[in-house]
C-alpha cells in the first residue's frame, strides 16, 4: 500500500454511526453507517458494512451493502459479494460477477463542491 493509500480512519465491524461524513485521504467502513457521506478522497466498503447513505465521493470500493445513491467523481468498483441498491453516477464503473445492482446507472463525469461554485466576474 502506497502512501497515499493509507486509512485515515477505520469504523469497525460492530460500529454503528448515524450523521454526516466527511473525510481526506481514505476511510474504510465495516460496521452500519446512516446518513450522508462527502469527500474528495475514498470510501472502502468492507463485506460487513451496511450504509444506508447519500454517497458523494472521488473514488469508492464497495464489498459490502449500500442503501443510497452513489455519485464517484473518478470511480465505482462494486467487488462480490458487493450489493448496491441505488443509482450510480461516475465516469469509471467497474462490476464484478456476482454483484447485486439495482438502480440506474449513469456514466459521466460528476461535478465536485469546488466545481460547482460560481465563479466571480472578472
Amino acid at each position: 500500500m502506497k502512501k497515499t493509500d493509507e486509512i485515515n480512519a477505520f469504523l469497525g465491524k460492530d460500529t454503528e454511526f448515524e450523521g454526516k461524513l466527511s473525510f481526506d485521504g481514505t476511510v474504510r467502513v465495516d460496521g452500519h453507517f446512516k446518513g450522508e457521506i462527502n469527500s474528495d478522497g475514498t470510501l472502502i466498503v468492507g463485506e460487513t458494512a451496511v450504509i444506508e447513505a447519500e454517497v458523494r465521493v472521488s473514488y469508492i470500493v464497495v464489498s459490502g451493502e449500500i442503501r443510497g445513491n452513489v455519485l464517484a467523481g473518478k470511480r465505482v468498483e462494486i467487488h462480490a459479494p458487493g450489493k448496491v441498491f441505488g443509482n450510480i453516477c461516475a465516469p469509471t464503473v467497474v462490476m464484478d460477477e456476482g454483484v447485486v445492482f439495482e438502480g440506474s446507472c449513469s456514466m459521466q463525469e460528476v461535478a465536485t463542491p469546488e466545481e460547482n461554485k460560481p465563479t466571480e466576474p472578472t
